[in-house]
């Protein structure tokens, strides 16, 4: 059970170790995104966004608040990857290409909308949920794409959220959830470490 998709995901590894002087252009930049919002959103919400830090201005003003962790000044790219809390009334917008398009029936919008506003603005906690399982496909997604285009990647967690929100301005709905940085690799990084056996993490019934 091998092809190039499943060889690319058994071969990554994060990186430890980036080429400092490597860069991406805005186009190669642009096409990882445009790969990670093929992910999928809950109704096709779409709620994410991707703050690009690849200048090295912009690497100064966040390896203070993301730990001086060194993939931030070395690697091309390290993505400020955000979830907006889910919210029904961006759905009809989302489905318009679709309806335009003749995919979807203009008749079931609604039968998007209303579950989705019955499942989520009610409900603090889920809106939140959401936002992290929607950054968190996109971000998946842009690491498995890197892998295939021969770059390494780093999800990272290390980074205070406030200064984050604040220091790169983003929306009081938008949720900074990971940084992932993108870019040339050089020598010296780590194969995929072995995993936990699959009969530890699966259960058959």
């Amino acid at each position: 059970m091998t092809n190039a998709v499943i060889e690319c995901i058994l071969s990554r590894s994060s990186t430890k170790y980036y080429d400092p002087a490597a860069t991406l252009s805005d186009d190669q930049i642009r096409e990882l995104v445009q790969i990670g919002t093929a992910a999928p959103t809950s109704f096709h919400m779409q709620n994410w966004r991707f703050i690009a830090v690849r200048t090295p201005e912009a690497k100064s003003r966040l390896s203070p608040i993301a730990w001086n962790q060194p993939a931030i000044t070395d690697a091309a790219v390290t993505f400020i990857v955000c979830g907006k809390l889910a919210d029904s009334s961006v759905i009809p917008e989302r489905l318009a290409p679709l309806v335009e398009s003749g995919v979807m029936p203009a008749k079931m919008v609604p039968e998007w909308e209303i579950p989705a506003r019955n499942l989520y603005m009610e409900y603090p906690q889920r809106r939140r949920d959401e936002a992290v399982r929607t950054a968190s496909f996109g971000a998946a997604t842009i690491i498995f794409a890197a892998r295939s285009l021969g770059l390494g990647s780093t999800p990272m967690i290390g980074f205070d959220a406030e200064p984050v929100h604040r220091e790169f301005g983003l929306a009081e709905d938008e949720v900074p959830v990971l940084l992932l940085a993108v870019g040339p690799e050089r020598p010296g990084n780590w194969a995929q470490k072995p995993r936990r056996p699959v009969t530890d993490v699966l259960h058959l019934v």
